[in-house]
């Protein structure tokens, strides 16, 4: 066997990514000379709230947002989906939320926990790629209707959503709903302008493209109000208290400003990846499907049915042979029901349970596609 047969080949991207050189060098650069506590008044304490601010700066710039302000900094996408969903909701006299059947379980659980609360939670369906269609949305919204939630792009199959002609047919209907999309995925691979899409709540997350784990921001426009989840001091202009992970963000912001001036790079190159790993695939098992093929994708997503081989035997199997992918989630590894997407999507149970999620990074080699593909048809083959 040759090195390029053993060599480990993540695929594995759309869970979390490998930190960007550019990114950990801001990190250990911030570690060293930010060490300060953004909140306080002392010298050591300026350096790392100024850092903090030129990092705002900078990451409204990379967004299209209007001010700085705009720009709140959380931990990941999951407070910043529940910030948006719980935080606009509390902000309202009305009691009503409207989420896609398809959205991350952060936006899915926020909702619930507003349930529990007296309020009422409607479910846009999706049709059998994915796809949400703004009819879908508008009609579960009323005058009761606080907040929409729809995803730019969807964490397991990639498919890329209608959101700014939801955010059109919306508006048409009630322009003081707040509007939130988690762009978590979206970012690294679609350009996104906050103030062009129109939407009013935009998340995002380090870890998905390029940055450290454990920080992300939501995008907050000026005319939208939002109650804090988090409570306490009065960071982040008093909408998420808590002491600034100010080293995390400056790295994070180092990714986002290497995705904007590489993204098209990165969907050539990744998406070169992942045509040429379909290709294989299909060229050597014809019964092989490829999820949601015929709509819009991000260019590094691949959703694959094997028939006859469930998705836990086989991630097993990968493993052992040097292919990390998952199967749905990250969020949902390790549970036995079908994802929650796909049973949207209209798929039975046993045809889900025989999916696999196949995700090219930002460090994607050349040849990690047709390779990849090459080790999953050879384990195919042993299983059957």
């Amino acid at each position: 066997m040759t090195s390029a047969d053993t060599a480990e080949i993540y695929v594995d991207n759309a869970a979390t990514t490998r930190m960007r050189p550019s990114a950990i060098a801001a990190l250990e650069r911030s570690i060293v000379s930010g060490y300060g506590n953004a909140a306080g008044h002392h010298g050591a304490a300026r350096r790392a709230k100024n850092a903090l601010e030129e990092a705002r700066e900078h990451a409204a710039e990379l967004i299209g947002a209007d001010r700085p302000h705009d720009v709140v900094f959380t931990s990941g996408g999951t407070e910043s989906d529940n910030l948006a969903v719980v935080g606009a909701a509390l902000a309202s006299e009305r009691k009503g939320i409207v989420v896609s059947s398809v959205e991350h379980k952060a936006v899915l659980e926020a909702a619930g926990a507003l349930s529990r609360l007296g309020y009422s939670t409607r479910i846009a369906p999706c049709d059998t790629a994915g796809v949400v269609h703004p009819d879908a949305v508008a009609e579960n919204v009323d005058g009761d209707t606080a907040v929409v939630s729809v995803m730019a792009a969807n964490n397991e199959t990639g498919t890329v959503e209608p959101i700014e002609e939801i955010v059109e047919r919306v508006r048409s209907l009630d322009r003081s709903i707040s509007i939130h999309t988690d762009a978590v995925q979206y970012f690294v691979a679609k350009p996104l302008d906050v103030s062009a899409a129109g939407a009013d709540l935009v998340t995002l997350s380090g870890h998905k493209f390029g940055g450290p784990t454990g920080v992300g921001l939501l995008y907050v426009s000026s005319s939208t109000h939002i109650e804090p989840v988090l409570v306490g001091g009065s960071q982040e202009a008093g909408r998420r208290a808590g002491t600034s992970n100010v080293s995390g963000i400056v790295a994070m912001v180092a990714a986002m400003a290497d995705v904007v001036g590489s993204r098209q790079r990165f969907a050539e190159s990744a998406g070169a990846e992942r045509d040429a790993f379909e290709r294989t695939l299909i060229e050597g098992d014809p019964s092989i499907t490829i999820t949601a093929e015929d709509v819009d994708r991000l260019a590094h997503f691949s959703h694959v049915r094997i028939p006859g081989v469930l998705a836990e035997t086989l991630l097993i199997r990968l493993d052992t042979a040097g292919v990390f992918a998952a199967a749905g989630s990250a969020c949902q590894s390790g549970a036995v029901e079908p994802s929650h997407v796909l049973t949207a999507m209209g798929m039975p149970d046993e045809v889900a349970q025989q999916c696999v999620r196949f995700t090219f990074g930002w460090d994607a080699r050349p040849g990690d596609g047709a390779e990849a593909a090459l080790r999953v048809l050879r384990i195919v083959e042993a299983l059957r």
